[in-house]
């Protein structure tokens, strides 16, 4: 069972990540990188953004691929 106060983490958790990737995808999109790398930059952006999540929840149950300490 998950705690109340680990659950709440958890969200912080994503909406920081959330907040931080966002930007960095805001700001792809203002430099103007010429076309293949800007879609190549964003691709990396949107697979680290899924790996990291993976890891958190992963974390969740209790077998996280990368610990954080």
């Amino acid at each position: 069972m998950i705690e109340a106060g680990a659950l709440v983490s958890f969200l912080v958790y994503i909406i920081v990540i959330g907040l931080v990737f966002w930007l960095l995808w805001w700001l792809l999109a203002q430099v103007g990188l010429p076309e293949p790398f800007n879609k190549v930059a964003r691709i990396v952006l949107s697979v680290v953004a899924v790996l990291i999540l993976i890891n958190i929840l992963l974390g969740i149950v209790g077998s996280p691929i990368i610990r954080f300490r």
